[in-house]
């Protein structure tokens, strides 16, 4: 690409990465080229009269030439925003979604009701949930847990650069492993189908890690697990709240109602109107 200001590289980058099939190309490319200035997108608006500099041009390119080969944004600038916070992201692990917020909010509203709530993130793969709880919710004792090192070793990165690496403790382990018990118990375990698979977008199929998405032909498997044991490590009147895809709410209430049968088992919608998070008050 060549073009004498900032604008004319935006409206250059935007048009390839739409051709490439980037669903929001002009966010995106004002992302890729704040990342390569090394400054803020706010800053970035500010600058469009003004000529790019060689070195960041080239780097720019580079970005957007990986971006038409669907590589993800936020792996390309290694950070993803939620609930506020930036977080650092690879391929190690997946990268955080706006939906999967609502979590933190389940948390947060029931931590209101407690002294020194005890929550368990299951999965937390970036520890976006677990560290958006912590900044939210001061008084939390959290236990984060995932079975990858490497996710592990990211999201215990992420909870130092925010500031509460001390108020949480990162498990290597399955689902709950011998943690507990626990007020709150959130999850966000992976919920692709084996037939799913091959028809996601190239972004999250060729780019995401396989084992954080995909749970057997139904893509149930791994929720159900959670809910065959997190009893165990549910504290007295405690709560239990998992993400999930779409067309398994009814299964999961009915693998719910098996495990929990005095529980109120509800299934929340997200802002799009979609079934997303069952919840399971003890």
């Amino acid at each position: 690409m060549n073009a004498a200001t900032i604008a004319g590289l935006l409206a250059q980058a935007s048009l390839r990465l739409r051709e490439a099939g980037a669903e929001e190309p002009h966010l995106e490319a004002q992302m890729l080229l704040a990342h390569a200035l090394g400054i803020t997108r706010t800053r970035l608006l500010t600058m469009l009269s003004e000529a790019p500099p060689p070195t960041a041009s080239a780097l720019f390119e580079e970005y957007v030439g990986r971006r038409t080969r669907r590589e993800p944004t936020a792996y390309i600038i290694r950070a993803r925003e939620f609930y506020g916070l930036e977080i650092a992201v690879g391929p190690a692990v997946l990268i955080p979604r706006p939906e999967t917020e609502q979590l933190v909010e389940i948390a947060i509203e029931r931590a209101a009701r407690l002294d020194r709530p005890r929550i368990a993130d299951v999965g937390t793969g970036s520890g976006a949930v677990a560290i958006a709880v912590a900044t939210s919710v001061a008084n939390a004792r959290i236990v984060a847990t995932d079975d990858s090192r490497g996710a592990l070793c990211m999201a215990t990165a992420n909870a130092a650069a925010h500031g509460v690496a001390d108020r949480i403790r990162f498990v290597e382990t399955d689902l709950l492993g011998d943690e507990g018990p626990f007020n709150v118990i959130l999850a966000n375990l992976p919920y692709v189908s084996e037939a799913q698979w091959p028809h996601l977008e190239p972004e999250v199929r060729d780019w995401e890690p396989r084992e954080a998405l995909v749970s057997g032909g139904a893509g149930t498997e791994s929720n159900e697990r959670l809910l065959a044991v997190a009893g165990a490590h549910l504290a007295q009147r405690g709560l239990l709240a998992a993400e999930f895809g779409a067309g398994q709410a009814d299964r999961l209430r009915e693998v719910a109602g098996g495990f929990f049968r005095d529980a109120e088992i509800v299934v929340r919608t997200d802002l799009a109107g979609n079934e997303r998070v069952l919840v399971v008050e003890t």
